[in-house]
């Protein structure tokens, strides 16, 4: 792996990802917000919320509040595939999402976003027996079945945990 692409992927590839539990993915969502938490203060310590954590790629800013935008899409996607029989999600363009005006403002609000939110779902996600339900994702034409949407989304947060913590170690 080049380094660009370790940049660009701190925790390897979601398809390289050891196979863990529905209920490890889960913790590992309702641990997120706690770790973003803590990274966050060491950004404001340095001043680096605009610092991209490569060439080309987000900042700090911009990565904290795109897991807010995320990890709100696949909060409606759980809710949707527990409502509706095998529902068509509705894609989002996160690089265009990743430009909104209020992406500019202080990335706590997305952090206290995320606590919420991660407790909410976390309650949701344990209550839910029969994780075969599934989505139809109309970019891909796949069907997602929830578990596989509980693992990615726990690899999503590793992943940008991994973006911001390049940033840390970063020099200013």
């Amino acid at each position: 792996m080049n380094n660009d692409e370790q940049l660009r992927y701190p925790i390897g590839k979601l398809a390289t990802q050891p196979e863990r539990s529905v209920s490890e993915n889960i913790n590992l969502i309702a641990l997120l917000p706690a770790q973003i938490e803590s990274i966050t203060s060491q950004l404001a310590g340095e001043r680096k919320f605009d610092v991209a954590y490569r060439l080309g790629g987000w900042t700090a800013r911009q990565v904290i509040h795109h897991l807010a935008d995320s990890h709100l899409n696949a909060y409606i996607r759980t809710k949707w595939m527990l409502t509706e029989q095998t529902p068509t999600i509705k894609p989002y363009d996160e690089k265009a999402w990743s430009l909104t005006p209020e992406v500019s403002a202080d990335p706590m609000l997305s952090v206290h976003l995320l606590k919420a939110l991660h407790d909410k779902w976390t309650i949701l996600l344990e209550a839910i027996p029969d994780t075969d339900r599934a989505f139809l994702h109309p970019e891909s034409g796949k069907h997602v079945r929830l578990d596989q949407l509980i693992a990615t989304y726990a690899w999503h947060g590793l992943h940008h945990v991994g973006h911001l913590k390049v940033i840390v170690k970063a020099p200013l």
